[in-house]
């Protein structure tokens, strides 16, 4: 097993012009929310980013207006969500009053369709009006469409209505639009872990320093030889990236990643119980499984604001290596998520 030394990880100033443009370039977008009211937007958003947990949402009340918030989300990316309440009269008020304030500048575009929605109809022609709206103020803007509440449907229909209903969005907005969008859809529910696949994927887009992530990811793996790594942010666990040997994509557990947020989402809620600590707090440094013969696995807080997940063929010589020098290159990884190392900060505002 090779050691992990500098000479492993690109450094700032060793980064590519373009790279190093890559990572202090301010980004200045919002994220929109939208869907009408009691589709479950605010459940899914207080889910991700406030711990909550499914069953604590039902005390949720409707959002009123615009609920903004600044999500912290790796030290140097900041969420501007605004969570749109979906009631009739917020929809016009924001496609009239403040049509231009709601509108303009947005990064993405997230609608929520409730798949027991009675008035499909409806819902489609006010997602028709937003999209109107979002391609006159921010055409370049990206759009994700979460069919929501899946969990809802019997799971022998599931797939069928999932897609006609994608069907009939893409066909809306290809009629009602001049531009070639790609929406980006994902079936959802709040009790299983598709709703960490979509968002997931969502900021996965969203993170401006990827590529330099990705590419130390890789040659932390290859140093350590491991089978797969993967980064999660501090306090949604979202799988920010991920590297796979050629020996781990064998595994046949195609969403072990949103599992794996679901599952350490649960474990710190219930650290949170048991102790009294709030939701957000860091409850652990390090946790290591080991199943005999066929596998080994440790998660380490990483950086300021990320814990990592390495999984290794087994033997206790190999993890403890690889125990050390991610240790080691903890003080390497820095640089990708805390804001002073990089002025100025990027930022979806």
């Amino acid at each position: 097993m090779a050691t992990y030394t500098e000479n492993n990880l690109a450094e700032p100033s060793a980064l590519p012009a373009e790279v190093r443009n890559e990572v202090k370039k301010p980004k200045k977008k919002k994220v929109l929310l939208m869907g009408k009211s009691g589709s479950g937007k605010s459940s899914m958003r207080s889910i991700i980013f406030s711990n909550y947990i499914a069953r604590d949402t039902r005390r949720l009340g409707a959002t009123i207006d615009i609920d903004l918030s600044h999500v912290k989300f790796l030290g140097n990316l900041t969420l501007n969500l605004w969570d749109c309440g979906g009631q009739e009269a917020f929809m016009e008020n924001y496609l009239s009053q403040q049509r231009v304030h709601v509108f303009s500048n947005v990064g993405v575009l997230i609608y929520v369709f409730d798949i027991e929605s009675r008035d499909v109809e409806r819902d489609l022609a006010t997602y028709v009006a937003i999209l109107s709206a979002l391609l006159q103020y921010s055409p370049g803007a990206r759009i994700y469409i979460l069919i929501h509440k899946m969990d809802l449907v019997v799971p022998t229909a599931r797939e069928a209505m999932y897609e006609e209903r994608v069907r009939i969005v893409r066909q809306k907005t290809t009629e009602h639009s001049n531009n070639d969008i790609d929406l980006m859809p994902f079936a959802t529910s709040i009790w299983d872990q598709s709703l960490y696949k979509a968002w997931a994927s969502i900021i996965h887009d969203l993170v401006p320093n990827l590529s330099v992530i990705e590419r130390n990811l890789a040659n932390l793996g290859m140093a350590i030889e491991a089978e797969e790594l993967l980064l999660f942010e501090r306090t949604s666990f979202l799988a920010v990236s991920c590297w796979t040997s050629p020996e781990g994509q064998h595994n046949p557990t195609e969403d072990r990643l949103e599992r794996m947020s679901n599952i350490m989402k649960h474990f710190k809620q219930s650290i949170s119980r048991f102790t009294g600590t709030p939701r957000n707090a860091e409850q652990f440094i390090r946790m290591e499984h080991k199943a005999g013969m066929r596998f080994s696995l440790f998660i380490l807080k990483f950086t300021t604001n990320t814990y990592l997940m390495v999984v290794l063929p087994p033997g206790e010589a190999r993890f403890n290596a690889a125990m050390l020098n991610c240790q080691i290159a903890i003080q390497h990884f820095k640089f990708l998520d805390v804001p002073s190392a990089l002025p100025p900060s990027s930022t979806i505002a």
